[in-house]
């Protein structure tokens, strides 16, 4: 046993001398000015001395660079599941989706069948100029084939510097030749908001996709708009919010909050405590208020969440979120390169920090918890969450836990009721995504009389697209069911009217679409209609007794 261990420990122990030997001689300061990180060599050189060993006697040609890549991110998982090494060729592609906007094409695509599939042309951009469509399949830029390469490449390829041009060779349905596009690149905006409208006539509705550099000034923007068509309460979608930026998420919690009230402090060991507190200023300080999480509501939508929750500002609905609170600070090297390296944790405003369990060097463990979270029962049952941290108290004394994410105060289960295996290959297999695809095509021109979801529905629902789906899909390969087709009926109109809303309409029209019979956007309008959004002390409990 202890043999088998030293072997597994000899790979990182290398990856180690060699890094630090490229880097820094023997170790490297924790001084740097602004994000460059500064190296400092000390006069100690014994990890220099082995890396010169391995490089003039090794038996092969050694790659010193390729070995530093490939070392870079095994270092970093034996910190803790965030701090990550980011290359040169991925750094600019990682800081584009938070800074607001991009030089591109101005298309999103996905990867079909090996194929460059134009999922969205983005209105007055390059693409749109020169007459790229949903559904074109780019197989060729400037000479480069885009078949068989992975995601990131194709997107590497696709962007570049303003004003460049990119010549694309695209083949599209019904046409028999492959057409040639001019494409100039262009600043493409990355919009953090794309849906914000009036559920009611008194209920305004947000949907926040991440907290970058230009988020504050879209939801304000939104928050006027929804305002001045009589917004009298409010809800704020962050389900599936990754996260972002901390001083972006601060400067929207400020506008729901009283002045002096603690939105989030840091603290780590090298970082003082740092505290982030309203200035009084917000103007939706009244509101009633809503905020959906679910699973994937992570880091800047942990802390918007618990500065809403702790200082008993409104109601958190859905699914225990995902449990991020370590804070990470980039830092660049000269190549372009960088690390994003965890440096504090932050705590909401009872003092709770709620950043899952990880074991140093178990990155898989941590990365399965959704999976295991899901086989547990919990995103069916709210008795399955499992409550292992300490308890803290919010501004009013209602109990609230740290050490896993935060847990809503009002849980929606996921509904299972129309869930079979069927309709699980049909989504997996991806043949749901490949039917819409080929049915838009084939239908763009009756498509396109319609400009809304309703009337669109409205046709859809006159189609009996689930049968057509499971003719279709039983010539791919996968074998009807009738019984599960007809259980899994809603489940299949929803994917399929929902695939051709989003493809021939916008990501607005989409998110209204399903909004109508989300049983989580239907609780939160209930919890507005009857005066429940602000939280009420407990009975047990005294003002003012706060951990």
């Amino acid at each position: 046993m202890m043999g088998n261990n030293k072997h597994r420990l000899t790979p990182l122990a290398m990856s180690l001398c060699v890094v630090f030997g490229i880097l820094v001689g023997t170790f490297y300061t924790g001084h740097f000015a602004g994000n460059r990180l500064n190296l400092i060599n000390s006069s100690s050189n014994k990890l220099n001395q082995l890396l010169q060993i391995v490089n003039n006697f090794y038996v092969e040609d050694v790659d010193v660079a390729e070995m530093v890549e490939s070392a870079m991110p095994s270092i970093l998982k034996e910190l803790d599941p965030h701090s990550v090494y980011i290359s040169a060729k991925e750094a600019q592609i990682a800081s584009d989706d938070l800074k607001g906007k991009f030089s591109g094409i101005g298309i999103s695509f996905n990867v079909q069948h090996d194929s460059v599939v134009v999922l969205r042309v983005i209105n007055g951009g390059p693409s749109e100029k020169v007459g790229l469509q949903y559904g074109d399949r780019i197989v060729k830029a400037d000479g480069k084939t885009l078949v068989g390469i992975e995601q990131d490449e194709i997107m590497r390829t696709l962007r570049g510097d303003f004003g460049s041009n990119v010549e694309l060779k695209v083949v599209r349905h019904g046409v028999q030749d492959t057409l040639t596009f001019n494409v100039i690149r262009g600043n493409i905006p990355v919009r953090s908001i794309e849906t914000a409208y009036m559920l009611t006539p008194e209920t305004g509705y947000i949907a926040v996709k991440k907290f970058g550099e230009t988020t504050y000034q879209e939801f304000f923007v939104a928050l006027a708009e929804l305002n001045m068509r009589g917004m009298q309460n409010l809800v704020i979608d962050l389900r599936g919010n990754t996260g972002g930026y901390l001083h972006i998420v601060t400067q929207m919690a400020n506008e729901f909050l009283d002045k002096d009230e603690l939105i989030v402090f840091t603290q780590g060991r090298k970082s003082p405590r740092e505290d982030y507190r309203s200035d009084g200023h917000g103007s939706f300080r009244k509101i009633p208020l809503v905020v959906l999480i679910d699973e994937v509501s992570a880091s800047a939508s942990e802390i918007f969440a618990g500065a809403i929750q702790d200082n008993d500002r409104g109601t958190i609905i859905g699914r225990r979120s995902f449990g991020k609170g370590l804070v990470q600070q980039p830092m660049e090297f000269q190549d372009g390169s960088m690390i994003r390296l965890t440096v504090a944790r932050y705590y909401t405003p009872s003092g709770r920090c709620i950043q899952r369990p990880y074991v140093k060097g178990h990155g898989e463990d941590y990365e399965n918890d959704l999976i295991a979270r899901y086989e547990r029962g919990e995103f069916f049952n709210e008795d399955s969450i499992k409550q292992n941290g300490n308890p803290f108290k919010t501004s009013i004394g209602r109990v609230v836990y740290d050490g896993g994410g935060i847990s809503p105060d009002i849980f929606i289960p996921q509904d299972t009721a129309a869930y079979t295996s069927y309709y699980q290959e049909a989504v997996y297999q991806g043949h749901l995504r490949q039917f819409t695809q080929d049915y838009c095509d084939q239908n763009r021109a009756t498509l396109s009389k319609y400009d809304n979801y309703v009337s669109m529905q409205k046709y859809l629902a006159k189609q009996n697209l689930p049968e057509a789906f499971a003719n279709y899909a039983q010539k791919r390969g996968l074998k009807r069911r009738n019984l599960m087709l007809k259980r899994s009926k809603p489940l299949f109109q929803r994917a399929i009217w929902g695939g051709i809303i989003y493809n021939m309409l916008d990501e607005a029209d989409y998110q209204k679409f399903l909004n109508q019979d989300d049983p989580v956007v239907k609780c939160a309008q209930e919890v507005l209609e009857q005066g429940r959004a602000f939280p009420q002390i407990p009975e047990e409990e005294q003002p003012g007794d706060k951990k």
